[in-house]
């Protein structure tokens, strides 16, 4: 009963952690959001209005993945035709992106598009550096215009692309930072110069939280501090992203903000009881290992008389064994 309580508490959280995951991506999906994320990170839009980009560059509605593919799932399909939330091929497997979208340049009168992703990302310790991943999901939007953006060795037509990961919880010498990773011109020997358009094509962009408390002036890192704050109401952020952000609340935002902050504070007090349980077993664990040894030392027990008449269960034994290793005991 109470292996099936936890397995039960495990995926009811799970479920918890899925669903607050698809708000945020929903939540990082409206195109005024975005728009920020765009014109604090892209520098193809860094003189551009916000409400611009939103309205005019950003163009149709941007695609959301809201369920991660099985691991062991393959498409077929050598060509995935269109700006799909997926790329694959026979070999790579394949690969979900959170948001996905196309945007006009600003520069261009609208003859050039580049193709962005956006990345909520909740561990910054994953198992890898994130920055790598973030090359990866660059790499893999240009491979992916081989067929539907260009042909054959028409290679000029090639699109940009970013991939921009919004990192929630990174450690503290990042938070409150953003740093664009490029590919650059570096002359080794001699001197030339060449067209930047011709090998500028990925941007990788890290955004570090730090906490809304840390910032005042209406920037995107207190934008996402804001939205992402398990701390703040949904009455104040709306406040905030109209007052301080002039973003017009939209049904669909107001209700956006709404189940995040629901979800977040389910998160967030699921998170409180299991650190509670896991402290209060903690605990008991180290008064009952205060006990053995305890007995040792006063009655001259050894560890396994001193666990019987404590009664400890043949399930934690190994654990006080490992713990008192070298711990004198009567001859």
């Amino acid at each position: 009963m109470e292996l099936e309580t936890t397995i039960s508490k495990s995926i009811r959280t799970a479920d918890d952690r899925a669903n607050y995951d698809a708000a945020c991506k929903q939540l990082l999906s409206e195109k005024i959001i975005l728009a920020w994320i765009v014109k604090s990170c892209v520098e193809e839009f860094r003189d551009c209005d916000v409400r611009d980009i939103a309205s005019r560059y950003i163009e149709g509605e941007p695609q959301v993945s809201e369920v991660p593919v099985a691991p062991d799932k393959t498409n077929a399909a050598t060509v995935i035709h269109g700006i799909g939330t997926e790329n694959a091929t026979q070999t790579e497997g394949t690969v979900t992106y959170d948001i996905r979208f196309l945007a006009s340049l600003p520069s261009s009168n609208g003859k050039m598009r580049m193709i962005l992703n956006v990345e909520g990302q909740n561990d910054f310790y994953p198992g890898y550096p994130i920055i790598k991943r973030g090359i990866y999901y660059c790499s893999r939007m240009i491979s992916a215009q081989y067929g539907t953006e260009f042909v054959a060795a028409n290679y000029s037509d090639i699109k940009k692309v970013a991939s921009i990961w919004v990192c929630m919880r990174p450690p503290k010498g990042r938070e409150n930072t953003i740093t664009s990773y490029s590919i650059t011109e570096k002359n080794l020997i001699g001197t030339v110069e060449e067209p930047v358009e011709n090998y500028d094509l990925m941007t990788a962009v890290m955004i570090c939280l730090g906490g809304p408390a840390s910032r005042n002036e209406p920037d995107v890192l207190r934008l996402l501090d804001v939205l992402f704050s398990s701390e703040t109401g949904a009455d104040e952020k709306r406040h905030i992203l109209r007052q301080d952000f002039d973003i017009p609340m939209t049904q669909t935002l107001e209700r956006r903000v709404d189940v995040m902050c629901n979800l977040s504070k389910g998160v967030w007090e699921k998170g409180m009881e299991a650190g509670m349980e896991a402290g209060r077993k903690e605990g008991a664990a180290q008064t009952m290992l205060n006990s053995i040894k305890n007995l040792m030392e006063t009655l001259g027990l050894t560890i396994d008389q001193a666990m019987s008449a404590l009664k400890v269960p043949d399930a934690d034994q190994p654990k006080y064994l490992e713990a008192l290793k070298g711990h004198t005991q009567p001859n």
